[in-house]
């Protein structure tokens, strides 16, 4: 690793040791900052629109929305972001954060829904923001993207092309490069838990049970990645490879804290995930009962119907 011409180097240099406490100091990355105040003012926009409206929007899920935005934040917008520069084991924090929780937190909100509802439908023959949005979300290259023949094998790359390659280098030594790279891992579990979530309207719709094997398909590749890292007897990646030492860390046991962090995270989403799904389910198979009880009523009522007048026609019969 070369030091020196690079800003980033020269603000690592003097970082005390992390505590949580420093790791949590607003750090103000201007670029995911004013994303997240954009997605939370938009999406507080679309749902006074429907209240306005005299639709329901449930507050579950701008719960989920606000506490989904407000992780970005929690590791993009501190020195957390600062200290992932320098080391590896709260790079992965981000990482994990950004990849595999908010993207479930955000996709709870159901974003893609909330904008179907709240955008204005342009006149005929017009196209607006709505229109495009659902010439988006049929379009071959959506149906492409969110397909678990692609998402699996691209979640994978993720974690293994990058961090086994120059590649993460490469992007560790620019600011443009590192928030790429963020953007990246929360678009990758965007698409990835899109279809596996099934809140959303997207373009793949599976079953409850497809969705649990897509979502156990990426798992095993994820905790392995974190189990190679624990294992690996020198430091892999050459971003971490010379800690500053106000750090006062060593490189190998803080990629062994990596990796473990890589491989505990991989059994998080399982279980939020598994708790959605089982719910949605739930619901559904409740739903479907009342269906079934509310045509029983009505056919039980036409049956009544039926032996009343038989009933009444034995009645005249006998006059």
């Amino acid at each position: 690793m070369h030091h020196g011409g690079h800003g980033m180097d020269g603000m690592n240099m003097d970082l005390p040791p992390f505590t949580l406490g420093r790791g949590l100091e607003f750090g103000g990355d201007p670029f995911f900052l004013v994303g997240c105040l954009l997605g939370l003012l938009l999406y507080g926009w679309a749902v006074l629109r429907l209240r306005r409206r005299g639709d329901e929007w449930p507050v579950g899920r701008v719960v989920a929305w606000v506490i989904g935005v407000l992780s970005v934040a929690l590791v993009m917008c501190t020195k957390l972001n600062d200290y992932g520069m320098a080391m590896f084991s709260v790079h992965m924090v981000q990482h994990m954060v950004i990849s595999m929780l908010s993207p479930i937190l955000l996709l709870l909100g159901a974003p893609v829904t909330l904008a179907l509802r709240a955008l204005p439908t342009a006149g005929r023959g017009r196209k607006g923001p709505r229109e495009i949005l659902v010439a988006l979300l049929h379009s071959r290259y959506m149906r492409i993207i969110t397909h678990p023949a692609f998402t699996i094998p691209l979640f994978i790359a993720s974690l293994y092309a990058l961090y086994f390659t120059p590649l993460f280098d490469f992007l560790m030594e620019s600011r443009a490069g590192h928030i790429g790279m963020m953007v990246h891992f929360l678009a990758v579990g965007l698409v990835f838990f899109w279809p596996i979530m099934g809140v959303d309207p997207g373009p793949h719709r599976p079953g409850y049970v497809m969705r649990m094997l897509e979502l156990f398909a990426g798992m095993p590749f994820h905790a392995f990645f974190g189990i190679a890292l624990m294992m690996a007897t020198q430091p892999m990646v050459g971003t971490f490879l010379h800690p500053p030492a106000s750090l006062g860390i060593e490189a190998l046991s803080d990629q062994t804290a990596a990796g473990g962090i890589a491989w505990a995270f991989s059994e998080i989403p399982s279980v939020v995930v598994l708790i959605a799904l089982v719910y949605q389910w739930y619901k559904s198979e409740e739903r479907q009962s009342q269906r079934a009880d509310r045509a029983a009523d009505r056919n039980g009522d036409q049956d009544l119907a039926a032996y009343n007048a038989y009933l009444a026609s034995l009645n005249a019969r006998g006059q």
